[in-house]
């Protein structure tokens, strides 16, 4: 997941997603919010419970490698 404002609409859709049983990860680096605050409460301690959390780095690479 990536986005403008991680702790409202990023936030509220990946609870959505969740709550639908889809696997989640999340683009630290791709998202924005109002405040540094705000956005590492996001990352450090609601999204951590939701899927997995990577740089878009990472998430390109895992699709040559397949993991």
């Amino acid at each position: 997941m990536c986005g403008i404002a991680t702790n409202f609409g990023v936030e509220s859709t990946a609870r959505a997603a969740f709550d639908e049983g889809f696997e989640l990860v999340f683009a630290e680096d791709a998202t924005s919010a109002l405040s540094e605050e705000a956005h590492l409460f996001a990352y450090e301690t609601i999204f951590p419970r939701m899927g997995r959390v990577r740089s878009t780095e990472e998430i390109l690479a895992s699709f040559s490698t397949g993991s």
